[in-house]
């Protein structure tokens, strides 16, 4: 079994030039860890480094992606940062277009999802991306980008996935890329542009952020983000409330308790939740999001009835793992916000764009009229691939931050607009 392998591996520590992690992660069904297949079961040794190819493995196809010549699933290292565990592996997906790669390879689009779960069997490269997922990537795929979209971290690999925790989240990201590289250098290119929506956007954002240091080999070219999750504490605007009309909904932060945010020193997950709490907990480490909406519908549950005290009382306990310094990122960087997203307020990704800017960033901020968070990934695609294109002709780019205005009132979803 996955969890009893994990288990056995957990109490040592890889040495003489290799290394596995170490019993700082913890393991198990508590942290999310689930039997998937024998594919993403490491036992043995460990290479030193992150970004190293394990293994490989054919995808079961998808009907949404039709311009991929190659489609794997694929076992990579990183380094843990929440635990600091050393070097884990972690799982995700590759395609390659079709055709015969340009002269230098084809430029890389690592793609970072958005929340699906905390439990393994929710990693996409498991369960394949969601159609909406797929449908954007099978867009860059057609225009000769080969994709590598990581799991992240615990989704999938042993241990807790880090939810929301963008400076784990962006190292799963980088280290995707890294794997790519050295498995296939003939094929691919060190071009690399980085794509991310909601959870993701937070890693893409961090991956950016952090590349520089983590990651310097890596040409990073440009950074695109949609339904922009993170937080600035020391940004010009005030958030406000992340979700659209007070709502208060306790399946987020059930995953924020399994994937790493309690302090080391805090009162388990168990501590925090009422009974009927507890069932929607229980459910989290081991099904995905759509489950556990149907459930939270179900039984009528907020934060409010969900979390002993309420949800503010766990949410100030929990670690701010979306919260971002203000500073200058190394590449430019692409912000697209619908206005009728009623998962994350506008308002609150504005005060992200503003942020940016503030940090002496260049930011082309794109605004959809009557389109939702799911819908605006595809939305924003040929606005992101006009800019990607100019990025890498060297053209100058447009820079919203000289004319950013509030979003207004929250809008309605207009009919007729896939996934929207």
């Amino acid at each position: 079994m996955k969890v009893l392998k994990y288990a056995l591996c957990a109490v040592s520590v890889w040495v003489n030039g290799a290394s596995a992690w170490s019993n700082a992660l913890p393991v198990g069904p508590a942290a999310g860890d689930q039997s998937l297949s024998p594919f993403y079961i490491w036992d043995g040794s460990l290479p030193a480094n992150p970004g190293m190819m394990l293994r490989e493995e054919p995808l079961p196809a998808q009907p949404e992606i039709t311009a991929a010549s190659m489609t794997q699933r694929i076992l990579y290292t990183s380094r843990d940062k929440r635990w600091n565990a050393g070097i884990v592996p972690v799982s995700g997906s590759l395609w390659f277009p079709k055709g015969n790669p340009p002269a230098g390879g084809w430029p890389v689009l690592a793609w970072a999802h958005g929340t699906l779960g905390v439990a393994d069997s929710c990693a996409p490269s498991w369960t394949n991306p969601t159609a909406r997922d797929a449908h954007y990537i099978n867009l860059w795929l057609q225009q000769g980008f080969a994709v590598v979209a990581t799991d992240y971290q615990g989704l999938g690999g042993p241990g807790p996935h880090p939810y929301m925790n963008w400076e784990t989240e962006g190292r799963s990201v980088l280290d995707s890329v890294r794997a790519a590289l050295q498995a296939y250098p003939q094929q691919l290119a060190n071009s690399l542009v980085i794509s991310g929506q909601s959870q993701g956007s937070g890693a893409s954002l961090g991956a950016s952020l952090i590349a520089p240091d983590y990651a310097p080999e890596l040409k990073l070219r440009a950074t695109l983000a949609t339904g922009v999750v993170a937080t600035f504490p020391n940004g010009p605007v005030k958030p406000g409330n992340a979700r659209p009309g007070n709502r208060d909904p306790s399946r987020f932060t059930m995953l924020r308790l399994i994937g790493g945010s309690l302090p080391d020193d805090a009162p388990p997950a168990e501590k925090w939740v009422t009974e009927k709490g507890a069932k929607l907990l229980a459910l989290a480490k081991t099904t995905c999001m759509s489950e556990l909406g149907r459930y939270e519908h179900r039984e009528k549950l907020d934060g409010g009835t969900a979390f002993i005290g309420g949800s503010a009382q766990v949410t100030n306990a929990l670690l701010p793992v979306t919260d971002m310094p203000v500073k200058a990122f190394p590449a430019p960087l692409f912000a697209a916000t619908g206005l009728a997203d009623h998962t994350l307020s506008p308002h609150h990704q504005y005060a992200a764009v503003a942020a940016l800017c503030a940090g002496g960033n260049a930011v082309e901020w794109k605004t959809y009229p009557g389109i939702t968070h799911n819908g605006t990934v595809n939305v924003a695609f040929a606005d992101e691939l006009k800019f990607v294109r100019g990025v890498m002709e060297n053209t100058p780019q447009p820079n919203s931050c000289g004319s950013l205005q509030p979003p207004g009132k929250l809008q309605q979803p207009i009919k007729g607009v896939a996934f929207n």
